[in-house]
């Protein structure tokens, strides 16, 4: 008589069970290369994009469409000139599946010119080039911050609804910086201002002394600013120290004031800005976001963790569409395009080039926090100009 064996019979049944478990699990990790500042005027910066990313995968219980996730990590040192190079580690050397940077406009045009060229998936958490989504736009690149033009445009409908005519911009002189100028520009004269003058300073100098000699002397209604950073701590102490801002007030896109405040201190006070974030939104998915981030990296945080905590929640959407398959691209592109990011921002979608499309918000900085003052526009496109897919 045969015996039957139970363990022999169950050990059959299960094993194919067992094996798709396994293979799930087994499946390799995402390769996600961070190429972010982590020394010079922009670390901090490039840190509070990191943790908000993570933050939201930790959330996930470390996977993203079911896959594990695994980090690699490049300085990009701020430098457009070295950043074919460090971009090429994480593209060649480390073979990472999608590219996340940067915060400086000249290094993600860079990034972007690499990620058309091997088609690697790019999102980027801060750099508002406008060429990214503009000329350079291409199905694999997608933005989770703003153009430079967006909060710019806003701010220049802002001032010259304040009743203010003539305004001088300042900034340091790169894509970002003169990008910013220009889209105030563009909002404060179609909106019956006149920007006198634009003044640059070589990036990342942070000697003013010359230039606020000059707008004590222009005496314009306004001046608009583009620093971030340590040279946004600076500029701004320098023009109090001056004098100006008793007489002639300052406006700026929210890099001016957002992460400085501790340092800029008494200097940033009632300075206005706009943003697609505010420190004080009090929304329930904004709280949630806040707290949540404050108990992980015992900060708070700022638009810079935004941005990054979004790049995770878009790379998800398109990763659960197409199962965690990274080859299934075509998926996974189609759902970030027509996902709905919920953000602690505000909810908002993505433009047919790739870019939000999301409500600038009016910050006043009252204390050590940018107080929201109302929306500055609602829903607000960047125009995508020269892109085409």
């Amino acid at each position: 008589m045969q015996t039957f064996n139970f363990k022999a019979c169950a050990a059959a049944v299960l094993l194919p069970l067992f094996s798709h478990a396994a293979a799930a699990d087994d499946a390799a990790p995402v390769r996600i290369g961070f190429m972010l500042p982590a020394t010079g005027t922009y670390a901090a910066l490039g840190n509070m994009i990191e943790n908000g990313f993570k933050l939201y995968v930790a959330e996930q219980g470390g996977r993203l469409g079911g896959r594990t996730i695994h980090y690699f990590k490049v300085d990009d040192e701020s430098d457009p000139s070295k950043a074919t190079e460090n971009v090429n580690k994480l593209v060649k050397r480390d073979q990472v599946d999608v590219l996340v940077g940067s915060v400086h406009s000249g290094v993600a045009l860079a990034m972007a010119k690499v990620a058309r060229e091997t088609n690697t998936l790019l999102i980027v958490p801060n750099a508002g080039a406008e060429a990214i989504t503009g000329a350079m736009c291409a199905k694999n690149i997608f933005r989770t911050s703003f153009t430079n033009w967006q909060p710019a445009f806003a701010m220049g409908k802002v001032a010259a609804e304040r009743g203010h005519k003539k305004a001088i911009t300042i900034t340091w002189n790169y894509a970002a910086g003169n990008e910013s100028a220009k889209g105030f520009a563009d909002g404060f004269e179609k909106s019956g201002g006149k920007v006198e003058k634009a003044m640059n300073v070589p990036f990342p100098s942070v000697e003013f002394q010359a230039l606020l000699t000059e707008i004590a002397a222009q005496k314009p209604d306004a001046v608009y600013a583009f620093f971030a950073g340590g040279g946004a701590v600076k500029f701004v102490k320098d023009y109090v120290a001056a004098g100006l801002n008793k007489t002639i007030p300052l406006y700026g896109p929210g890099f001016l004031t957002d992460g400085t405040l501790d340092a800029q201190g008494a200097a940033a006070q009632g300075i206005y800005t706009t943003l697609h974030y505010a420190d004080n939104l009090n929304t329930p998915r904004d709280n949630a976001f806040r707290l949540a981030f404050v108990k992980a990296y015992k900060s708070n945080a700022d638009v810079y963790a935004v941005q990054g905590y979004d790049a995770a929640q878009l790379l998800a959407a398109g990763l659960k569409a197409a199962g965690g398959d990274l080859t299934k691209r075509p998926q996974m592109i189609d759902a970030m395009e027509k996902t709905r990011i919920d953000s602690p921002r505000g909810s908002y979608r993505m433009s047919a080039s790739h870019n939000p499309v999301q409500d600038i918000y009016l910050r006043q900085v009252r204390g050590n926090v940018n107080e929201v003052r109302g929306t500055a526009i609602k829903a607000l496109a960047d125009p995508g100009l020269g892109c085409k897919m």
